[in-house]
């Protein structure tokens, strides 16, 4: 009795040790995101075909007098909503990404890979193309809040369309990566739709669309960041509030049932937000790859845990540090040249991507 009583207890002091390393790496790894995550934006600020010192940028966003009159211009009109733009967006899209790898319990999923994001490009177009908006008026500065409330709505509708299929043959299969690939076959699907629509339009507003794929942070001015921003954070706000669920379902819809959680509900209305956050984010700023499935893992990897609580916080930095680091590298500083920002995502996504598949080659999330 005596050696299993000592035995218990080595067994609770060793486990209070190392969930007190896990805390602390967590803490640590949290800290780092914060100081990271401001360089970055900073970084976002300063960096572009004109230099501007971080002191200027400094002086610029804390309204100082003695900062320089033609910087202020530049950042605050013209950067300030950009950089503003890859932060919502990368952490929606890493959020949604999140949200979907716990739900399908597939490393590999993302509003982009199971089709959500075709959806939304489709939904898109159908109105631009179908209805015979200019390109250029529908994703710059001339529409009204009421053409960014038709193309949030048509994205929504797209990517919501293209969900409702794979939740429906998802519900009769339990292989994972049968739901992966019918996610990819209906974003095939829609992107042939979109092929059709395009091939029917004139070479003027094909070149627009075309450019609009290619992903860009800097159509948002600030009018329409006043309605993309609110849509996103609330998104952003109700993942943070439901973390609770995604642990509880992470360990599996029995387990998830003991605890009290409406498994279907919380199934649909996590879906449905990851949805809202990747349909919104295509709309804005055009279909962008791999930010929603690399920045996931990457948190992972740093924290060591798949602890939703922690997790979350570090996918809205990490996300928007992603998006920041993307657009200063697609502006390519100091030059008067632009990169695709899918190019700069998909650089940094795909090899994050083909390290999962040689880690977890079953596709399951490790706990």
């Amino acid at each position: 009795m005596s050696e299993a009583l000592v035995s218990s207890g080595t067994m609770e002091r060793i486990d209070r040790a190392r969930a007190g390393e896990s805390r602390a790496r967590e803490a640590i790894v949290l800290c780092g995101l914060t100081g990271v995550f401001v360089l970055a934006f900073l970084l976002s600020l300063a960096l572009g075909s004109t230099h501007v010192p971080i002191a200027s940028v400094v002086e610029v966003l804390m309204r100082s007098a003695a900062a320089d009159p033609g910087s202020a211009i530049v950042i605050e009109i013209i950067r300030l909503p950009r950089s503003l733009t890859a932060v919502l967006a990368g952490a929606s899209l890493g959020i949604a990404g999140l949200q979907m790898q716990t739900l399908f319990r597939n490393p590999l999923a993302d509003p982009f890979a199971l089709g959500i994001s075709s959806g939304a490009s489709l939904g898109v177009a159908v109105v631009v193309l179908g209805s015979g908006m200019s390109v250029a008026t529908a994703f710059g500065a001339s529409t009204g809040l009421a053409g960014d409330a038709l193309l949030i709505a048509a994205a929504i509708a797209g990517a919501v369309a293209v969900l409702a299929v794979v939740l429906a043959v998802s519900s009769r299969v339990d292989n994972p990566s049968t739901v992966l690939i019918l996610g990819l076959m209906s974003g095939y699907a829609a992107s042939a739709i979109v092929t059709v629509l395009v091939g029917m339009t004139s070479p003027e507003r094909l070149m627009q669309l075309a450019q609009w794929g290619f992903g860009s942070f800097a159509g948002v001015t600030w009018r329409r960041l006043s309605l993309f921003a609110p849509i996103t954070v609330v998104g952003l706000v109700v993942a943070g509030a439901t973390t609770k669920q995604l642990n509880a379902l992470l360990l599996g819809d029995n387990y998830a049932r003991s605890m009290g959680v409406a498994v279907r509900r919380a199934r649909l209305l996590t879906m449905l937000g990851a949805s809202m956050l990747g349909a919104v984010v295509t709309a804005f700023c055009g279909p962008i790859a791999f930010v929603g499935i690399a920045v996931p893992h990457l948190c992972r990897g740093l924290l060591g845990t798949s602890n939703h609580r922690v997790l979350v916080p570090a996918v809205v930095m990490l996300g928007g540090i992603v998006a920041l680091a993307a657009q200063v590298v697609s502006l390519l500083p100091g030059t008067a040249g632009v990169l695709p920002l899918n190019a700069v995502t998909s650089i940094v996504g795909a090899p994050v991507v083909v390290t999962i598949l040689l880690r977890n080659r079953r596709g399951a999330i490790a706990a």
